[in-house]
């Protein structure tokens, strides 16, 4: 995976949620998790900075120690906005990086892992709060299927949407019971 796929996720989030910036996204938790929906959208954007970081610093045995903080009255369009930048330095970081580069993911990590965990984590959490606010919507067939090949390599066969979901632990799939933890593999020798 590339940069071009975390654009084509942050785009993709920002397109489905745009519509609903005037609603109280604090009012209302994202799908399954103890979340508002506010709060899981600046996850996404805090997660997306914390990739590009490990792409850029290239640690070889941790996580860089910041975080990044969205002010607390910043509304649904601005935290949008801050998603869409921090997406844009993970696909820069990413796109810049040689192959060979490694960060830190629980192991070392290339730059198309951590563009994979970004879009993993943009859109399942662009689900979380589509479901919070009610909004009928289903992640992209080609952008589920890529991070299931990097980032699941064992997962079952279906629809890709359903089984990144099942994958995470939003839904379950027929025969297979929700899953309770899962493991990323974005690691590589």
């Amino acid at each position: 995976m590339d940069g071009g796929d975390v654009e084509q996720a942050v785009a993709e989030m920002v397109r489905v949620l745009t519509p609903h910036v005037s609603r109280d996204w604090r009012a209302h938790r994202a799908g399954t998790l103890e979340w508002s929906c506010w709060t899981t959208a600046t996850h996404v954007a805090h997660d997306l900075l914390a990739y590009a970081g490990q792409v850029a610093a290239r640690p070889d045995e941790a996580y860089l120690p910041f975080d990044l903080v969205v002010r607390h009255d910043a509304a649904p369009r601005d935290v949008l906005a801050v998603v869409t930048a921090c997406g844009r330095l993970l696909r820069d970081a990413v796109d810049a990086a040689e192959p060979a580069a490694r960060g830190w993911h629980w192991g070392p990590t290339d730059p198309g892992g951590f563009a994979a965990l970004g879009v993993s984590e943009t859109l399942v959490h662009t689900w979380d709060i589509t479901q919070g606010l009610g909004i009928d919507w289903r992640p992209p067939t080609a952008l589920c299927a890529a991070v299931l090949a990097r980032l699941f390599p064992q997962a079952p066969p279906g629809d890709p949407g359903d089984v990144l979901l099942w994958c995470t632990g939003r839904t379950e799939l027929p025969g297979r019971p929700r899953l309770t933890s899962w493991v990323l593999k974005a690691a590589v020798g």
